[in-house]
This record gives structure tokens, C-alpha cells and sequence, in this order.
């Protein structure tokens, strides 16, 4: 992990601060921004975000934090998340969790060593009729056993 962004990540940063620093609200857009960018939001973009808003970095860290969306560190190449919802939850959220951690060789909110895969848990996908659901990528999958989550990870591309 680095405490800095190299000058080209630096200024793609304050560029994308200068086109939400006007608009009401803007922290969230702008930090959707920042991850959609970087695959992340780094903390060496907090600083720059706050100037920018004239938040304080404290604001903008708590933020980042709060939602499970925002990341903090890059993600692996393939990102598997799992719903724990209320409705996933009772229809074996907890037990599909387990075993994706062993499936991907990785834990709930962690990248596995090699890159492959980051496995995180979230709350609500919305396929709450269809519980339980995961999301690979930005594809969403219902009805989720572990014999389908078997199939799909022998889908990805998750070699080193």
C-alpha cells in the first residue's frame, strides 16, 4: 500500500474535484467518481478531496468508511459480493458466506494474496425475491447455491 499517488493519479484526482466542487452535495458523486477512476479511493485523495470541498479530512475519511461501497485499497480483478440482507439471510446468506471463503481461497472483506478475487459482504442487492444473491463484477446472480457459486467460480478468471 502507498501513502501517494504518482502526479498523473494525483491530477486526474483534482480534476475530478474541480467538477464537483460547485455542486451541492457533491462528496458522494465525487468520491463515485474517484473509485470509478481508480478502483479505489486512496487515502492520499482524502487530503485532496477535502481541500477541494472544504470538508475536513476527518469528514471525508468518515464518509469513505461509512458505505460499504467505497474502498479503500484496490480490489482484486474479480470482486464477489455477497448479500447479507434480512431476506438473503434467511435463506442462507451466512452459510453461501462460508462457503465462498473457502471457494475463493480468501476471507469476508479481504483480496486474496495472489490478486485474484476480493470477497466482501453487503447489504442488499436488491434481489430480495430471489434471496440469496451475490453480485460478480456487475453481474447479478439469484437464487444462489453453493453448487452455483461452485460453477461460477470455476468460470472466473482467477489464476495468478
Amino acid at each position: 500500500m502507498t501513502d501517494s499517488l504518482d502526479p498523473a493519479r494525483t491530477q486526474l484526482v483534482k480534476d475530478l474535484v474541480a467538477r464537483h466542487q460547485d455542486q451541492p452535495g457533491g462528496l458522494l458523486p465525487l468520491l463515485h467518481a474517484v473509485q470509478e477512476a481508480l478502483g479505489h479511493v486512496p487515502a492520499a485523495a482524502v487530503p485532496l478531496v477535502a481541500q477541494g470541498l472544504n470538508l475536513s479530512r476527518a469528514e471525508v475519511h468518515g464518509v469513505v468508511t461509512y458505505y460499504h461501497f467505497f474502498r479503500s485499497e484496490a480490489p482484486g480483478r474479480q470482486v464477489v459480493q455477497v448479500c447479507r440482507a434480512e431476506s438473503c439471510q434467511a435463506c442462507g446468506a451466512e452459510a453461501l458466506l462460508a462457503h465462498a471463503e473457502k471457494v475463493l481461497g480468501c476471507k469476508a472483506h479481504e483480496t486474496r494474496a495472489d490478486g485474484a478475487v476480493t470477497l466482501e459482504p453487503v447489504y442488499c442487492l436488491g434481489l430480495c425475491a430471489m434471496s440469496p444473491a451475490i453480485m460478480v463484477g456487475d453481474k447479478l446472480h439469484a437464487r444462489m447455491t453453493p453448487g452455483k457459486l461452485d460453477r461460477l467460480a470455476a468460470q472466473m478468471e482467477l489464476g495468478a
